[in-house]
């Protein structure tokens, strides 16, 4: 008899949402001071809203963007123009709060919280940085596995500790970014084995690669496809990462099991979130994707989710800047539950 490990880590309990809510909370919206259908999909994300937070109400002044960040041992293969240096260099400029991610977040007024998950660097003790770090960098996917099933386990239960201690200490809404060198191979894999979806129909051009530099990423992603036929979502993030992901698809199963709506971000955010979603499908309901990234692939990912994202800006950054960007559309939304007068009592002069 084969010997079995048992599991290390379970999805939280998270209950689905409620199909059953959604024709009461189209009345109630068709009911509001304004044309039947005139707010288009922010109605329909204000049904998701209400169904998420029933029987209480949605609130959204209190948002967090999440920035997991970590390194990745395929950038031995070539994946990335840029070093892992780079991602000691950003999580650095995001403490600072000089990058873009920050810039963004102010204008929005969301608050922002840098993870270490796995930076291949020892870094200084900072009041904005939290050190969940399970290991310095993951392994090099073309050659080994990323990570063990242990350290996979471990992200995926530390990002849902970190979700739901945010939640806890008042956030209404969570949004999710990340940094780390390497990560769009690593998403690649995932979403190609997870969608599932043909290879190179994955792979992009990341932070910025010129045609020799895409040969080589393509060639690193197919040397490690060609290593592991893993197909279970726990298998496939342990042979290919990475920590960020992992931790990012944690927080998404953390603000699930709490009833509150997670804004996914781009590609390798929604590759996480596609992460959650196999380990546990009620997940999905609870999640709102932010954009629709340039990044190549991104379209499969958002097709296998069912996922249509708010908004198209040709962003391929990162960092939940699309994400923050998407916020004031998620607050708008529950505040038409909460603070639009229903059109009888602007009729009956009632308000």
């Amino acid at each position: 008899m084969t010997a079995h490990t048992p599991p290390l880590w379970q999805p939280p309990a998270i209950v689905p949402l409620d199909p059953a809510l959604e024709a009461t909370l189209r009345a109630r919206i068709d009911g509001k001071a304004k044309p039947l259908g005139s707010l288009g999909r922010i109605e329909d994300l204000a049904v998701q809203l209400g169904m998420i937070r029933h029987p209480g109400e949605p609130r959204g002044e209190n948002a967090v963007l999440l920035v997991f960040a970590a390194d990745h041992g395929l950038v031995e293969e070539g994946v990335s123009q840029y070093p892992s240096a780079v991602t000691v260099a950003m999580v650095m400029t995001y403490l600072a709060g000089r990058a873009t991610a920050n810039a963004f977040a102010t204008a929005n007024n969301v608050a922002v919280r840098v993870i270490d998950a796995g930076v291949a660097a020892e870094l200084p003790v900072h009041p904005g940085l939290l050190d969940a770090k399970i290991r310095m960098g993951t392994a090099n996917a073309a050659r080994e596995p990323a990570m063990t099933f242990h350290e996979a386990s471990g992200a995926l239960a530390a990002g849902a500790r970190i979700a739901v201690g945010e939640i806890r200490a008042g956030a209404n809404i969570l949004a999710l970014g990340e940094m780390g060198i390497g990560n769009t191979a690593s998403s690649a894999l995932l979403v190609h084995r997870l969608a599932p979806a043909p290879l190179d129909d994955c792979i992009g051009v990341g932070a910025g690669q010129d045609d020799a530099g895409m040969a080589k990423k393509r060639a690193a992603i197919h040397k490690a496809a060609a290593r592991s036929d893993a197909s279970a979502p726990l298998d496939v993030l342990s042979e290919f990462g990475g920590l960020e992901i992992a931790m990012m698809a944690g927080a998404i199963l953390g603000a699930a099991s709490q009833r509150r709506p997670v804004i996914v971000d781009g590609f390798i955010s929604t590759a996480a979130a596609l992460l959650a979603i196999r380990l546990a499908p009620a997940a999905r309901g609870y999640c709102v994707f932010a954009h629709r990234s340039a990044e190549k692939g991104h379209d499969l990912v958002l097709a296998a989710l069912d996922a249509k994202p708010l908004l198209d800006l040709g962003l391929r950054l990162g960092e939940g800047t699309g994400a923050l960007l998407a916020v004031p559309l998620v607050r708008a939304a529950a505040r038409l539950l909460t603070d639009v007068a229903d059109l009888s009592d602007v009729l009956s002069g009632n308000i």
